[in-house]
């Protein structure tokens, strides 16, 4: 709660700083650059630390795979959900009403958004993917052919934990700028009303779906695989209720798979924003759209999608602690 209170507490302040500058809007254009930098940071970070974790390393060869098997289930059904709940909704592809009428200024950020996605679509594969696919597989080189043999893990894991919050913290004061300039954020919002609350509980669903379908064919049982499930990507927390339940198999589980939620959706949220929708890049991350994986979110969509990000999160976050007990 703490962490949720200091990051939201980073971008409403860098929000509400932003207003006044955005008569200057035209001299901000390194946020975008700054982002994806701060952001290949972060993913190269979180690479180090799970390369040097010998826990990791040294079950995933049967965990892994496991942890896998759930992450893609749990993603794939979470994406389907929310495209599903999207279009009953009437939100279009790229988070707007489509029966509400669209002012001038809306209009024209619709067209800018859809000249930049018909754009990235001409390259083919997304580069932000590329860039972070290339930051994650560094990482984890640099974390167990260097981390490991050369360093303390705890005295490690500690400095990579205070790295992680700084760098997420300077991506939040970014995304609080750009949401800030923007100025429509709360506009866009309205418009979508109390369906904005709708999508963390069709993501946590259609999690808990992909989970319980794992449970049915992996050699763990129907709880254990919705107990992992239920960390919803909050692998610190999801994890530890399981292990402080004597579950250490599926305690175990539960942080490679976490962890793989957050890369994966690092990853991925590029392609999904282009190719399905923006909405759905939400789903992915699940506890971690509100923090981690906030500025590629935002990076790869629009600004009003970030409010559906962070409220998801938010939302889902605070169910962690509440779902995981009731399967274990």
């Amino acid at each position: 709660m703490t962490s949720a209170i200091l990051y939201l507490g980073t971008c409403m302040a860098f929000y509400i700083l932003a207003i006044p500058l955005r008569k200057f809007k035209e001299k901000m254009k390194w946020l975008g650059p700054a982002q994806t930098v701060t952001v290949l940071c972060l993913v190269l970070t979180m690479g180090l630390r799970l390369g040097a974790n010998d826990e990791v390393v040294n079950n995933l060869d049967s965990y892994g795979l496991y942890a896998l098997v759930i992450t893609i289930f749990t993603i794939a059904f979470s994406i389907v959900s929310v495209a599903v709940a999207r279009r009953a909704m009437g939100i279009d592809q790229y988070g707007l009403m489509k029966n509400e009428r669209v002012d001038l200024e809306m209009e024209e950020e619709l067209e800018v958004i859809e000249e930049e996605v018909a754009e990235e679509e001409k390259g083919g594969f997304d580069r932000m993917t590329l860039w972070i696919l290339l930051a994650v597989a560094l990482g984890l080189a640099l974390g167990y052919f260097l981390v490991r043999p050369q360093f303390n893990y705890e005295n490690f894991e500690r400095g990579a934990g205070l790295a992680i919050t700084i760098e997420l913290l300077i991506l939040l004061v970014f995304v609080g700028l750009d949401l800030g300039l923007a100025g429509d954020v709360i506009s866009n919002i309205k418009s979508v009303g109390v369906r904005v609350l709708v999508i963390p509980l069709v993501i946590e669903v259609g999690t808990l779906v992909g989970a319980a379908i794992c449970g049915l064919f992996l050699p763990i049982s129907l709880r254990e695989s919705l107990a992992i499930g239920a960390g919803f990507g909050w692998y610190s927390l999801g994890a530890g209720l399981l292990m402080d339940a004597g579950l250490m198999t599926a305690g175990a589980i539960s942080f490679m798979h976490n962890v793989m939620r957050e890369l994966v959706s690092i990853i991925i949220t590029p392609t999904v924003a282009k190719k399905i929708g923006f909405v759905e890049a939400v789903a992915a991350p699940g506890a971690t759209g509100m923090d981690v994986c906030l500025p590629i979110i935002t990076r790869s969509t629009s600004g009003n999608i970030a409010v559906y990000s962070f409220v998801s999160g938010f939302i889902i976050s605070m169910s962690v602690p509440l779902v995981v007990p009731l399967f274990i």
